[in-house]
């Protein structure tokens, strides 16, 4: 299967180009928003092919040169730009795979510690960070949308919103229960314990995708945040929480300016869970969705971290692993999150 078909592209942006044409095109700002946003994406895709085919051209060129005549610097500047060119053409390639409906779209995440108390909690906590600096390091940005304290040390939950182009189809391999293996700090008796925690991944849903949620179904609070401080407390009662009582899915936002935006942002949450539950069940209307099987249930985890007795990050999904743990805390993930892509491809 050709996962690049320039010409296909050339021609989904010569159709998308045209309708810009249209004398109504600009009154329908939901469509024509869309529809700018793909002519970006197809127009990077095509100078992404375009940049790599002169880079190809001019190391050929180089080698041809050094067939001729031997060069030491142009020899190692041949090897230099030919592993980065290399790296390149992986990234183009994996940008071909996130071609899913919302993988354009910015990620919501919220991250669960499982029981365990403190253990967990501080698990969920290093989750966080770890996302927060793959966030920084990769170009998105990242809002905290709403936080709650742990008893002791690490959080309850942490919901946040990472933004830019094509975060939820990255993010989405980060779906699902994460196991942490240490020596705890949190034990006098220095032994070791097995932590979990719940990663959920959700597509922020676009102003263009329209879903019909019933006024009368909802339960809306407004309560004063609390926390140890900082960024994680209000001095008003700003923080919202909705509750769509059919499904009893539970949404909230505490670190907007005002209750009006932590209601908006809330309500963003809202329809991205409830269109994610949706699909999930097959549903044509929100209206079809139950609650029945609402308890938490970690089923078995898609990635291990182990920092004793021995070193070692390992997705049980694609089998991918690696040694430095250190680096993976940092927010190294992209080469898990690459490999997760190529199997949805291989599937």
């Amino acid at each position: 299967m050709n996962l690049f078909d320039i010409l296909k592209l050339e021609n989904e942006l010569a159709e998308l180009e045209k309708q810009t044409l249209n004398q109504d095109f600009w009154s329908d700002s939901k469509n024509s928003s869309k529809v700018l946003q793909n002519i970006k994406i197809i127009k990077n895709k095509k100078d992404s092919y375009t940049k790599l085919i002169t880079e190809i051209s001019n190391l050929t060129e180089m080698n041809e040169l050094l067939q001729i005549e031997e060069d030491e610097t142009l020899a190692k500047d041949l090897i230099q730009n030919t592993a980065s060119l290399e790296k390149e053409i992986e990234n183009l390639e994996i940008s071909t795979l996130l071609s899913d409906k919302y993988d354009i779209n910015n990620a919501i995440i919220t991250i669960h510690p499982g029981a365990g108390g403190t253990e967990s909690q501080d698990w969920a906590e290093m989750l966080y960070r770890m996302y927060s600096r793959w966030a920084n390091d990769n170009g998105y940005n990242l809002k905290e949308l709403d936080y709650l304290d742990g008893d002791e040390a690490g959080l309850k939950s942490v919901t946040f919103l990472i933004s830019g182009d094509y975060a939820y189809g990255y993010m989405k391999s980060e779906k699902g229960v994460h196991r942490l293996v240490r020596i705890s700090p949190f034990d006098a008796g220095g032994r070791r314990h097995t932590s979990f925690a719940s990663v959920e991944i959700l597509p922020e849903i676009t102003e263009d995708i329209e879903i019909d949620i019933n006024p009368d179904d909802l339960r809306i609070d407004t309560y004063r945040a609390s926390g140890a401080g900082g960024q994680h407390i209000n001095k008003t009662s700003s923080a919202v929480r909705i509750t769509h009582i059919p499904t009893n899915t539970v949404v909230a936002c505490q670190t907007e300016r005002s209750q009006i935006q932590n209601r908006e942002t809330a309500m963003k949450m809202l329809k991205s869970k409830l269109l994610n539950l949706k699909e999930q069940e097959h549903k044509e209307k929100i209206e079809d969705l139950k609650g029945e099987q609402k308890d938490i249930a970690w089923g078995s985890q898609i990635r291990s971290y182990v920092f004793c007795p021995y070193t070692l990050v390992k997705d049980h999904r694609t089998n991918y692993e690696v040694g430095n743990v250190q680096s993976v805390m940092d927010g190294d993930l992209n080469e898990f999150m690459k490999s997760y892509l190529k199997s949805l491809q291989v599937k």
